[in-house]
């Protein structure tokens, strides 16, 4: 088994044990929360039988380590058992959210990274100039203020003032295209503003790096254009790190657009969190959780192998 094999492998079995101890902790978690949750669920009012037998259908009298064996493998099936709140299958709640929130992540995906690559060459072309500086102190900016607030500043300036974008991003099954993405793009472009800067300036800083390389230098002394030898020589040589920041960012993208979903009202899987920790929904909570857990952890395993892959070192190894 060659080298660069085994190292995918064990990254492999690393992401998938995070994930099993992540899923122990979401559940022991919730699980650990004060009050009862039958009686939260039924009300106050509710009798002893009705307890009693909300229980018994939950499995709720088990031990926590069996309920944990037994949503587990349900969980692993794609079951993640009935809404306490309105007895729907959670499945079924939740998959029509979860295509809102990776849709509105893809969205947001298709504008920051052509961006942050883009910004970040010619930030490195011309560093330490005005533009240069003026491009960082603007993503800094950004990427200073909680995603909530450059949501209500982008909503006051093109809802209110100039009224070009919807402040609720309202949508449905049976919108088109062209009308979806009218509609999701303020909080797209919140995203955007959001996780530019990283992608940007870890672009900026691996190719000027390599800029005082001698291969580089040699392609300046041969009479390349500056631009060509980043395009050509520094950026595929730079594409580790690149590579392994935009995938972080592109999890980020996933399991940080909770507070932007609240904020334009947006039917995704974050809203859908927030009113299940509302209602104290705990089946809805824990698959939600469960769901921005696993994406996370493999978008970081994507990042890991990715930038395995991308490393001349061990692709070539002498």
């Amino acid at each position: 088994m060659s080298p660069i094999l085994k190292i995918i492998l064990s990254r492999l079995a690393m992401g998938f044990l995070t994930l099993l101890i992540v899923s122990v902790l979401i559940f022991s978690a919730i699980e650990l929360l004060p009050g009862d949750i039958a009686t939260e669920t039924l009300g106050q009012s509710a009798t002893e039988e009705t307890v009693a037998a909300f229980k018994e259908r939950f499995n709720l009298n088990e031990p926590m380590h069996l309920r944990y064996l037994y949503w587990l493998q349900d969980a692993i099936h794609g079951d993640f058992g009935v809404s306490l709140s309105n007895q729907r299958p959670i499945a079924e709640l939740i998959a029509s959210r979860a295509e809102n929130t990776f849709f509105l992540a893809g969205y947001a995906a298709l504008i920051a990274v052509p961006v942050a690559l883009v910004l970040g060459m010619l930030a490195a072309l011309y560093r330490n100039t005005a533009f240069d500086k003026g491009v960082s102190g603007a993503t800094l900016a950004a990427i200073s203020f909680p995603e909530f607030f450059v949501a209500y500043i982008l909503v006051l300036i093109f809802s209110v003032a100039l009224g070009w974008f919807p402040s609720l991003s309202s949508v449905d099954a049976g919108i088109g295209l062209g009308e979806r993405l009218y509609r999701t793009f303020l909080p797209a472009l919140t995203l955007t503003l959001i996780v530019v800067a990283h992608m940007m300036r870890m672009t900026r800083a691996a190719i000027i790096n390599l800029l005082a390389l001698p291969y580089v230098e040699m392609a300046h002394l041969k009479g390349m254009r500056r631009w060509r030898v980043i395009a050509v020589h520094a950026l595929p040589n730079a594409l580790a790190p690149i590579i392994n920041v935009v995938a972080l960012n592109l999890a980020y993208l996933v399991v940080g657009v909770v507070l932007v979903e609240v904020v334009f009202v947006y039917p995704g899987l974050g809203q859908l969190l927030v009113d299940s920790v509302s209602n104290r929904d705990v089946p809805i909570v824990q698959a939600a959780c469960l769901i921005f857990a696993a994406t996370y952890i493999l978008l970081n395993m994507a990042a890991d192998i990715l930038s395995i892959i991308a490393n001349p070192r061990l692709l070539h190894p002498r």
